[in-house]
């Protein structure tokens, strides 16, 4: 008896190396074909790179966003859901307001100015939804400050500066209105104002399918007359990946729009005009006399127009 359980065994010893080959093959077979399925699979990219010539570059196609719902309100016309997001290293915190029209609405990406919270982009928000847009304020890292001494030691070092960061975060503020059935992913436009208008318009000049951008109390740093007698490379192409006008020449078609105050005592009107007339067609100033910095009553007007001609 042992004998034969012997030989019994030693035949099933002897067939297993003629199946092993066809098990690892088709076992290859499944790993690549996972591997490509998975390659198929719309992932966020983390990849950034600036040029030679300071113009900040991220992926187009930036993958699907996890977006949680914190809270939702209902308004008479309107519901408000506070959101959160990731986006990178950071969890962007927003306001998104979607007019109840019971139709996929256009909608605008609302970034505030430095110490502004999401809270503040209410005003505006409440004016769009009347509009019928749906808007999504967001919170901005440091709540929008900027700190270019520390960027800039970031960027020589070869790591990610906060500011391009900010940037990236209201690309992924527009992923999560286009993936949002509610909304047309094909009518998304920003609005920035002050120091969220520079980050509105580099935002804009990287995603062509943003349909315009519209900068209030905002300016470029006018860094080309800044660096005249600066050789250091490395500083001229982190200013120039900062700074708006760097990447004015990326805009169109896409409708550029200026509003400002000639009472602005933050960033002053010259400033303004100056980054506008670098500005390509098809572009728009509006000069209000009323309000200070930021968005005024006499604005209102002229922004419906705006949006109405960026979407149409």
């Amino acid at each position: 008896m042992k004998k034969k359980q012997v030989k019994i065994n030693s035949k099933k010893i002897e067939r297993k190396p003629s199946k092993n080959p066809v098990i690892i093959l088709a076992v290859i077979a499944a790993i690549l074909l996972l591997l490509f399925i998975f390659s198929l699979i719309p992932k966020e990219s983390q990849e950034w790179s600036v040029s030679r010539d300071g113009i900040l570059s991220y992926p187009e196609n930036r993958g699907w966003v996890d977006v949680t719902v914190l809270k939702t309100e209902l308004g008479n016309n309107y519901t408000l859901e506070t959101i959160s997001f990731a986006s990178k290293d950071y969890n962007v915190e927003g306001l998104l307001r979607i007019p109840s029209t019971g139709k996929k609405v256009p909608a605008v990406v609302i970034l505030p100015g430095a110490t502004v919270t999401k809270e503040g982009t209410q005003g505006l928000a409440g004016i769009l939804s009347s509009m019928g847009y749906a808007s999504l304020g967001i919170e901005q890292r440091n709540t929008g400050g900027v700190d270019l001494e520390y960027d800039y030691g970031l960027f020589r070092e070869g790591n990610e500066p906060i500011e391009h960061k900010m940037v990236f975060d209201a690309l992924r503020a527009v992923d999560v209105l286009r993936q949002d059935k509610r909304i047309d992913a094909q009518k998304i436009a920003i609005l920035g104002e002050s120091n969220g208008g520079r980050f509105a318009i580099i935002a804009t000049a990287l995603d062509p399918g943003i349909k315009g951008v519209i900068g209030i109390s905002t300016s470029g740093y006018d860094t080309e007359s800044q660096i005249v007698n600066v050789k250091d490379e490395t500083l001229i192409r982190f200013y120039r990946s900062i700074d708006p006008e760097t990447y004015l020449g990326l805009i169109p078609p896409r409708r550029f729009v200026m509003m400002h105050s000639a009472n602005d005592s933050i960033i002053k009107i010259g400033f303004a005009e100056d980054t506008f007339k670098k500005a390509k067609e098809p572009k728009k100033f509006y000069l209000v006399k009323n309000g200070g910095h930021g968005f005024s009553e006499d604005m209102k007007a002229p922004l419906e127009e705006e949006l109405g001609l960026m979407f149409s």
